[in-house]
């Protein structure tokens, strides 16, 4: 009981659709009318500006955080991460929202920061070279998804002391998420493929590079 209890508050965690809440209170926007329509980080930056946006990361993030931390705030035996997956699901899948929410970039590296900090700094650096080496997120997000499922089975015999061990369920998740996040910026692959696709500035500030 406990577990599905704790399942259920993960999930509704993730489901807080920051974007569409910081919007409308503060700027009396509805995000998901303009740019992207996506209620994620990026589109945030895009329509509210730099402070929502980051406002909106740290939230997004913190619900991934949270969510993993259940079972060792409460004291059960079960691998965190699965409490992280229901919260990306939750982001993704919004109760509050009607169910149409970001695409889990955020989210899941809050999972990650709750399950290994030190994976989580070596993830980071990855997003932000990337992020550097492109200047365009969505490719960045596709990019370091790749890049790190393979870290998770190379790090923990390569370097250990970033991740200890090797975990099938992380694997097997950064797998899932991976192939979920292409699904879900397909818009934005025929974007870049037809030269398109919005860049951003080292001020954050987004810019379209027609």
């Amino acid at each position: 009981m406990k577990f599905i209890v704790l399942l259920i508050i993960a999930y509704l965690l993730g489901s807080i659709p920051s974007g569409v809440w910081i919007g409308k209170l503060f700027f009396k926007k509805d995000i998901r009318l303009f740019g992207s329509g996506n209620t994620g980080t990026t589109n945030t930056f895009r329509v509210l500006g730099k402070k929502a946006g980051i406002t909106v990361l740290l939230m997004d993030i913190l619900k991934g955080t949270l969510a993993t931390s259940l079972p060792l705030l409460f004291s059960l035996n079960v691998n965190p991460l699965v409490f992280g997956v229901a919260a990306v699901l939750g982001h993704t899948f919004p109760v509050f929202a009607n169910f149409k929410g970001g695409k889990a970039v955020a989210t899941s590296a809050g999972m990650i920061l709750a399950y290994s900090p030190t994976f989580f700094v070596y993830s980071a650096l990855i997003f932000i070279i990337t992020l550097y080496i492109t200047s365009m997120v969505s490719l960045t997000s596709m990019v370091s998804a790749v890049l790190i499922t393979l870290s998770t089975i190379i790090i923990p015999f390569a370097i250990p002391q970033i991740l200890p061990r090797f975990d099938w369920l992380l694997t097997l998740i950064a797998v899932a998420l991976t192939i979920f996040i292409f699904v879900r910026h397909k818009d934005n692959i025929k974007r870049i493929k037809d030269g398109t696709e919005s860049r951003v500035s080292f001020g954050l500030g987004a810019k379209n590079n027609k």
